[in-house]
């Protein structure tokens, strides 16, 4: 959660048809249509809103339903997400400059409020917690592959566990804070989702982190890679009918 958009958004209609579990953490789940068990599931990395939302439980949904194949999220913020969902905002229209008031507000408004919950769940500490419930799932489901997705902070915790052997395949979707060094240590083949402009993804990043995939070619540490721009796609998109695609 870096910036005032973070806390932006609206609500998904529908209503989630999956289950709060428990025994695996209190990660969300919603499993495959099929009447065996599934050989493969996905992992769903959250925004800073988590499992309150339940927009992150309806995109799962749809994933386990478009995917065939089971879909978690993991409860990586412990209980208390990084922000409250009666505190989000509605999106600026797209392509918008942040003036240094709204920072400022951000700051004053988001951050120190909710201090205590963001130090608790930093990116080295949910990292772990990911870790943790993966190997988990393993041990209990033994899942033949595991895949994830992850936007926002979701994004950045994709980035670091796919520097793991957790995991054999990952999406990720507007990034949050990662360094060029977190790419470069990434082991599974990943599929970047990016908006044709994103201030916080923007093309001169989006040009560094392929490059980073590309140098990699005919030596041993190459992965499948893939960066794909959705032209006249903007960051925060502003819409008066969101849909899940």
């Amino acid at each position: 959660m870096t910036c005032p958009d973070c806390v932006k958004g609206y609500i998904l209609p529908g209503e989630p048809v999956g289950s709060i579990i428990a025994d695996f953490q209190g990660a969300y789940f919603t499993p495959g249509p099929g009447s065996d068990p599934s050989k493969q599931a996905v992992l769903l990395f959250t925004d800073a809103f988590g499992l309150p939302l339940k927009n992150c439980k309806i995109i799962a949904d749809n994933l386990a339903k478009r995917l065939e194949c089971d879909v978690w999220i993991p409860d990586y913020f412990n209980g208390r997400p990084l922000v409250p969902v009666d505190s989000m905002g509605i999106p600026d229209h797209a392509g918008h400059k942040l003036s240094l008031w709204t920072r400022i507000s951000f700051i004053l408004f988001y951050i120190l409020p909710n201090l205590p919950a963001i130090i608790s769940s930093r990116p080295s500490v949910a990292v772990q917690r990911i870790a943790s419930f993966i190997q988990l799932l393993k041990e209990k489901k033994k899942y033949q592959k595991l895949g994830a997705v992850g936007y926002c902070f979701g994004g950045t915790m994709g980035i670091r566990t796919g520097r793991t052997d957790l995991l054999d395949s990952l999406v990720i979707c507007h990034p949050g804070p990662s360094t060029l060094d977190d790419v470069k240590a990434i082991k599974v083949p990943t599929a970047w989702v990016c908006a044709e402009e994103d201030e916080y993804f923007p093309e001169s990043r989006r040009n560094e982190t392929e490059a980073v995939f590309a140098a990699r070619k005919d030596k041993e540490d190459f992965v499948d890679y893939e960066l794909k721009v959705y032209k006249g796609w903007r960051y925060p998109p502003f819409t008066e009918s969101p849909k899940v695609f």
